[in-house]
């Protein structure tokens, strides 16, 4: 049984699982599935300040701190218990390509390189990992809520502004995986 975990599963099994999970949720007491409340939520119960958008009844939204914590878990437990002893295997293309912005490395090449607490110190690492990171909360704070959100909940409810948010989560990450990261990766 172990064995079966260890390694990925197919398109085909796992994204009906995780399908699945909307139905379940709703029948388990009308709850979204989302990860980018959770903060707001965690927000709510630690800011004591009267601001509006931390105004509300959390407590009953606590299942999702649960739901994030139980992520968190799952993710440390497979990490410890789980992992595969060889290196991660990198298609040739990508090495090839990112050799050409000077990441290069036998082991590891693309996490090892590009996201490490060594190059967070670095204009590309900063620009990647800080920047990055301020322009997805900031998107998905704009947006109502994250890719998972909008793209697993908000489509299977026939939400249009899901699927306006799901369009351009879409169009933007094609952006910057083929015209913004090349240019921040020759820094």
């Amino acid at each position: 049984m172990i064995e079966l975990i260890k390694h990925p599963w197919p398109w085909y099994v796992a994204g009906p699982l995780i399908g699945l999970t909307i139905p379940v949720l709703l029948l388990a007491g009308n709850k979204s599935f989302g990860i980018s409340s959770s903060l707001r939520h965690i927000c709510a119960s630690c800011v004591p300040g009267k601001i509006p958008f931390f105004q509300y009844d959390w407590r009953k939204e606590a299942w999702n701190l649960f739901f994030v914590l139980g992520i968190f878990l799952g993710g440390t437990m497979a990490l410890y218990l789980l992992s595969v002893p060889h290196s991660m295997e990198v298609h040739p293309e990508l090495v090839r390509e990112l050799a050409g912005y000077g990441i290069a490395g036998t082991e590891h090449p693309v996490p090892g390189a590009l996201i490490s607490w060594s190059s967070l110190f670095t204009l590309r690492g900063f620009i990647v990992m800080v920047g990055g990171g301020f322009l997805v909360g900031f998107g998905a704070r704009y947006a109502g809520g994250c890719t998972s959100g909008h793209a697993i909940m908000g489509l299977s409810n026939r939400q249009w502004p899901s699927l306006m948010a799901t369009i351009f989560f879409m169009a933007g990450g094609f952006i910057m995986a083929n015209l913004i990261l090349p240019f921040i990766l020759k820094l």
